[in-house]
């Protein structure tokens, strides 16, 4: 998102704000839902259920976009946490900044592919963890985003894949001795 400026333009209640480590950006049951495009940091989104565990949807860094998008399209309450895992800067706006953007033939398409390519991947999760075993999942996200291992904790990273912490371990543990 090369013109953040314009975005600050056109949406009046769009802004940037700075958030520390474990600062949250959402919290479930929010009345209004944003979207927040991550300029510095690492964010991760959330639900807690019924018995109070953790489930990891999403982490979005540098250059991404992470929304609670049930929530944004219905205009309901917001269902998921979205939080700070690194001191993060933020842009937020809502979803009717795009609908005032004035966008070249070009944009609109580069946006449409940019699109595309989230919901691919966000295809290729929700297909693994219905039917890969985890050690795919793990050995996917690590070369799909190998920058990210080193900045998550790795009872994070378990519950993202499905798992247990106990059980990444043992996967980590079997690729290190395979090598």
């Amino acid at each position: 998102m090369e013109n953040l400026d314009d975005i600050l333009k056109i949406d009046p209640d769009a802004s940037v704000r700075f958030y520390k480590k474990k600062e949250f950006v959402q919290r479930k049951g929010g009345a209004k839902a944003y979207s927040f495009y991550v300029k510095k940091g690492l964010l991760r989104s959330y639900i807690i259920d019924s018995k109070g565990k953790e489930h990891v949807f999403m982490f979005a860094s540098e250059g991404w976009i992470i929304a609670d998008l049930e929530a944004i399209e219905f205009d309901e309450p917001t269902s998921l946490f979205i939080d700070c895992l690194e001191d993060s800067e933020i842009l937020i706006f809502n979803k009717n900044c795009f609908l005032k953007a004035d966008l070249s033939k070009e944009k609109i398409v580069e946006h449409l592919q940019l699109l595309y390519r989230r919901m691919a991947k966000l295809q290729r999760r929700v297909l693994m963890l219905m039917s890969s075993p985890a050690i795919d999942r793990y050995t996917h996200f690590v070369s799909a985003y190998p920058e990210l291992p080193q900045r998550i904790p790795q009872h994070m990273i378990a519950s993202y894949l499905g798992i247990t912490p106990q059980a990444l371990s043992t996967i980590r543990r079997k690729i290190a001795e395979s090598k």
